[in-house]
């Protein structure tokens, strides 16, 4: 992840129409949806050589991607892939291949966070509720970069995805509020390349080890290159703690940003 200066962006709602900005050849445009029970917002600077038809059809084919995702993984869908796995009505030999690829990444998270990560450990089945938004967003950002849009930033909640330089040019800079006290902030990181995901903002959290909801003293803050990782590894930090701050900083770029409510320590790289 690049880290160089800085251009903060307050939260987005409704939809802008995409506009020039001075001094810059590229056209900004900002939308948000409603997607299942959360909202997306994204934040676009294209390249002024694409027109406004083109960004608008940049922005509906991300947006059909996140819809797509929520349709075959949400719980709460009857006619969803996690549903029909929870019936017991497909089979390891018959899983479609996104997922596979979703139950091989949360294995994956389940290994690394010493099982705090446990999309099999919660109440009714399988569940990657808990890192599937942020692949979601992962592969609708690859959509974007396919139309040419290099610089933009979309976030749903306590994550952010974020490439590029903002509207004003310089580094997306990124603030992780105290849920208790909104206008104060825990932490702030500044990314021209990179993830930052949140727990602890919306839906109770399940201890894996215990199947009772988390009672933990504040959110918790991962940033990384993939949100999808991102967002399990703060998925896991919040139940854990401080104890998981071990994982931390991973061969493969993830690293604590916040934990129990509080910036994290520092820690050296394991070799």
């Amino acid at each position: 992840m690049r880290r160089e200066g800085v251009f903060e962006m307050n939260a987005l709602s409704g939809f802008r129409p995409p506009h020039p900005v001075a001094g810059d050849e590229r056209t900004v445009a900002r939308h948000s949806v409603q997607v299942g029970g959360t909202i997306y917002a994204f934040c676009l600077a294209a390249p002024a050589r694409l027109s406004r038809r083109a960004i608008g059809e940049a922005l509906a084919g991300a947006v059909a991607e996140l819809r797509a995702v929520d349709a075959a993984f949400s719980p709460y869908r009857q006619r969803s892939l996690t549903s029909a796995l929870r019936r017991g009505e497909l089979s390891a030999d018959a899983y479609p291949p996104p997922l596979a690829d979703i139950m091989y990444r949360c294995a994956a998270l389940r290994l690394a966070t010493d099982g705090w990560f446990d999309a099999w450990a919660v109440p009714g089945g399988f569940d990657p509720s808990g890192m599937v938004k942020g692949w979601a967003i992962d592969r609708a950002a690859v959509l974007l970069r396919a139309a040419g849009i290099d610089d933009y930033a979309i976030t749903a909640g306590g994550d952010w995805l974020v490439r590029g330089t903002g509207p004003r040019g310089g580094a997306w800079r990124i603030g992780v509020a105290d849920p208790d006290h909104p206008l104060r902030v825990l932490a702030t990181v500044e990314l021209t390349d990179g993830a930052v995901a949140t727990s602890g903002y919306g839906a109770p959290v399940i201890d894996p080890h215990t199947g009772a909801p988390v009672r933990s003293t504040g959110p918790a803050t991962v940033t990384g290159p993939t949100l999808c990782a991102a967002d399990g590894y703060a998925t896991a930090l919040y139940a854990a703690g401080e104890a998981g701050l071990s994982w931390f900083p991973t061969a493969d770029g993830y690293d604590a940003l916040v934990v129990a409510g509080h910036p994290a320590a520092r820690r050296p790289v394991a070799v």
